[in-house]
């Protein structure tokens, strides 16, 4: 069948194309039949990776053809997948969850045949729960298979049963097999044992995961090894502990592999693994298997599952949010519905109790207080927000409990509701419980990534009054972030707030709570459905700008004029490093704030931007002459507009959004508009040639911007193949020579982030760097020296006289193409571009 098909599954529609398609040659095994198999093992498959973000890997032409590894939710989402948002060091993914049939069947839809998931869940409040499991894989490697891989199964499991875990294997349906262990099917009762309040983190559970494959080296030296580097692993087997890390995810329980068969990830029973003729296992043998024994890792899941009946105690947390349902009705507010309690409800049961504040644009701008307390939110609201200092105490007035999935909830409350305006998560996390006296006082520390933790009193005064009393001052998290987007895309107009002012977010600017929408590489396929003629009705096309991304935003300042800041992809401020640029602020008007999108460019004597010549304005102490006094002037191209005023323009289309840029910026330089090109695509790439330009951005005309994700919507279209990559180490010049110099940096090497977010090796550049550019290199890698390598897999010629730098520093080079597909793949003939101060390791993807 190869036409659309629309399917109805837990009351969501999902469009089901192709469903002959072949995704497995070598057995004929179908899309039709990978949905089939999610939607029949689903019972099984959804308790392991219910509410933890999944990393997806996919293969649209079969397995044969190219895998897409995808952790961002991107454009062709459906709007009711349930996505979480994980901010990184640099930038922020929202990871689908997937949590139902629907979900499932939409990813089959999407040829996703792999799902990695991480030990750990997030929690209704969208805090990151500790890990519920612990779990090692066991890789073969070459000379070795899975009956070595069983034997070190069985050693481990002695070690394991003598920690108190109980673990159960899973052939990986790759090479390998995973040991699982649940931490604890008592959360609270592990915690006690344990003499601690808290329950171990997964940088905890790692390290001891780490060490007991350490203590299988140490005592199976010829069969076990617990060093990631590939040469030390003939005829051994890998006990890999490092995915019990948070950043690490590992293949999902009855997950399908993208192998040559359709093998799957099974569980399998401890007798099984002393069959000598023990092999993986196919999605039809897994099915059969479970309809007659059904889920062997069902135990794993006692953590953080349990069937309740309605107990007493059951219905009275559901008496307790009559309040709550009295007040909303569920046709006409999207708040989360209370149903009454059924015969058997799964709930969810956490190592420690989660907290939530919301921002509330009600009548009157307010933050409501919950606290996660005997299967309710227990509510307060802060008029004045959570008290930042000790010496100033804040009202706290008590509402109705909520229900626990309120604790998720964002988004807008309609006028004449209860409540009415917007709700956005302003902070959530867990908190430890010191004293609930009920009614008089309550005593916690509040933990979270983004705020860090402090300790808050709450204390009775009279009726529903209270006093919120900061106790002890937030220790802040080390890195500084963004806000999420919940907050990105809730800029509350004047209507729900009584006045014309936009909130404020924590670093009260609003370019701090923006990401920049970014762009993905054009597929050959993309290109050539773009020559046609109609090509413009559905692309426009711009010139590709070759410079530093930049959102700018004008603010009214204290004295009542506008404005300028110019925050990068990274979030850093470089208002102070182009000061020129502030004449934006003269050249929007009066309506704001603004928010607009654009590059900053160092155009050359012919009016062409000049990459290096950016680079050395951005940084004199490298640069001398006129960049380094800093004469050397930049402009800033603008090319979209995101707001102005109480008006948010990121959910209008592209043609709208640039009807409105032209109206609103009088452009004179050093600030320029330039136009999108009207024409064919083939016209837009010679005029970029001509012009000497990087290349041509397409752009879908009815698209909305998307901050922060890197979508399709948008393309780019480069005469030259570029990569961002990350330094890893360099050679000094005339290394391995009777004179190096140390201090000119003779060869860089290079790597990019793998499928698994681990860096690997793409290979050394050299070509292209000027003396000034060697001693720069030499100096910046100097001052992140580090003794041993940060990543495996170097050739030994390669790593013979290197100097190794801790992995920090971007740089852009240009290649002529990969030299295979795959781990090992190096770049082609890389020639050097210059360093990326504007992207992290983090937001580096791999150019096709």
């Amino acid at each position: 069948m190869s036409g659309a098909l629309t399917v109805t599954v837990d009351g969501r529609r999902v469009q089901l194309t192709h469903l002959d398609k072949v995704l497995y040659p070598a057995t004929g095994t179908t899309k039709g039949e990978v949905i089939d198999y999610l939607a029949r093992i689903a019972p099984v498959l959804l308790p392991h990776a219910r509410r933890r973000p999944v990393t997806r890997k996919r293969w649209p032409d079969g397995v044969e053809g190219q895998v897409f590894f995808q952790k961002n939710a991107d454009a062709s989402t459906p709007s009711w997948v349930v996505t979480h948002r994980i901010q990184h060091k640099a930038s922020a993914n929202d990871y689908v969850l997937v949590d139902d049939v629907a979900t499932l069947t939409w990813l089959g839809q999407t040829a996703t045949l792999e799902l990695h998931v991480p030990q750990w869940r997030v929690g209704r409040t969208g805090a990151h729960l500790p890990p519920d499991r612990l779990v090692l894989d066991l890789d073969p490697g070459p000379g070795a298979g899975l009956p070595e891989c069983a034997e070190v199964a069985r050693l481990a499991r002695t070690l394991l049963r003598g920690m108190g875990l109980d673990p159960i294997p899973v052939t990986s349906g790759s090479k390998g097999i995973h040991l699982y262990a649940a931490l604890s099917a008592d959360p609270h009762a592990a915690a006690s044992a344990r003499g601690a309040a808290r329950p171990p983190s997964s940088d905890q559970v790692s390290a001891v995961a780490h060490e007991l494959a350490r203590h299988l080296e140490a005592e199976h030296p010829n069969l076990v090894v617990s060093d990631m580097r590939t040469s030390l692993r003939a005829g051994k087997v890998l006990v890999d502990w490092s995915q019990n890390n948070a950043s690490k995810t590992t293949i999902a329980p009855y997950s399908l592999r993208g192998r040559e068969r359709p093998t799957v990830a099974a569980p399998r029973t401890w007798d099984e693994l002393d069959d000598p003729g023990l092999r993986q296992l196919t999605f039809t043998e897994v099915l059969d298997r479970v309809a007659r024994d059904g889920d062997l890792l069902a135990g794993l899941a006692a953590g953080h599952l349990s069937h309740l009946e309605p107990t007493p105690a059951h219905l009275a947390r559901f008496e307790r949010l009559a309040d709550y349902r009295a007040k909303r009705d569920p046709a006409r507010t999207p708040e989360p519905d209370v149903a009454p309690p059924p015969v058997v409800e799964p709930v969810e049961t956490t190592p420690t109790p989660t907290f939530v504040i919301q921002e509330h644009h009600a009548r009157r701008l307010h933050w409501d207080f919950r606290l996660e307390r005997d299967g309710v939110l227990v509510s307060w609201a802060l008029p004045k927000g959570e008290p930042t200092d000790p010496g100033r105490n804040h009202l706290a007035v008590q509402t109705e409990d909520h229900p626990l999935a309120y604790g998720a909830f964002a988004g807008v409350i309609p006028p004449g509701e209860y409540g009415a305006g917007e709700v956005a998560i302003w902070d959530s996390g867990t908190y430890d419980l010191e004293k609930w006296r009920e009614g008089e006082e309550v005593i916690v520390t509040l933990h979270s990534a983004r705020r860090g933790s402090r300790r808050l009193a709450l204390i009775h005064t009279d009726g529903a009054h209270w006093l919120a009393h900061l106790t002890q001052p937030a220790r802040p998290h080390p890195l500084r972030h963004p806000v999420d987007s919940a907050l990105r895309r809730q800029l509350v107009p004047p209507s729900a707030r009584g006045d014309d002012k936009v909130p404020q977010g924590d670093a009260a600017a609003l370019g701090d709570v923006l990401l920049p929408m970014l762009a993905s590489a054009a597929t050959p396929g993309q290109v050539r459905g773009m020559r046609g003629r109609d090509a413009g009705a559905e692309w426009a096309f711009e010139m590709k700008w070759d410079g530093f991304r930049t959102l700018a935003v004008v603010e009214r300042g204290d004295d009542g004029a506008g404005r300028a800041r110019l925050i990068s992809r990274t979030g850093q401020d470089q208002t102070a490093a182009f000061p020129e640029l502030r004449a934006l602020a003269a050249q929007v008007g009066d309506t704001l704030p603004v928010v607009l999108d654009g590059e900053i460019v160092a155009l050359d004597e012919a009016g062409r931007p000049d990459f290096h010549r950016l680079q050395r304005r951005a940084h004199p102490q490298h640069a001398s002459g006129e960049d380094a006094t800093g004469r050397r002037s930049v402009d800033l191209m603008v090319f979209d507009l995101l707001r102005v005023g109480a008006r948010d323009l990121t959910c209008e289309p592209y043609d709208e959004r640039r009807r409105t840029l032209k109206a609103l910026l009088d452009a004179r330089a050093p600030i320029h508009l330039p136009p999108a090109f009207d024409g064919d695509l083939t016209a837009a790439l010679a005029t970029s040639r001509r012009l000497r330009l990087e290349g041509v951005m397409a752009k879908r005309r009815d698209a909305p911007y998307t901050p922060g994700r890197r979508t399709r919507q948008w393309l780019k279209l480069k005469h030259t193949r570029t990569q961002d990559v990350v330094v890893v180490g360099w050679r000094p010049l005339h290394a391995g020579e009777p004179h190096p110099d140390p201090r000119l940096a003779g060869a860089l090497l290079l790597a990019v982030p793998g499928p698994d977010g681990a860096l690997r090796y793409v290979g050394r550049v050299g070509t292209g760097l000027t003396d000034a550019d060697r001693r720069e290199a030499a100096t910046r890698l100097a001052a992140v020296e580090r003794a041993t390598a940060p990543l495996d897999g170097v050739p030994r010629p390669d790593a013979q006289h290197t100097r190794w730098a801790t992995p920090h520093l971007v740089a852009e080079v240009e290649f002529d193409g990969w030299t295979a597909d795959g781990p090992d793949a190096r770049l082609r003939a890389a020639r050097w571009r210059g360093w990326r101060t504007d992207v992290a390791p983090d937001d580096i993807t791999v150019e096709a």
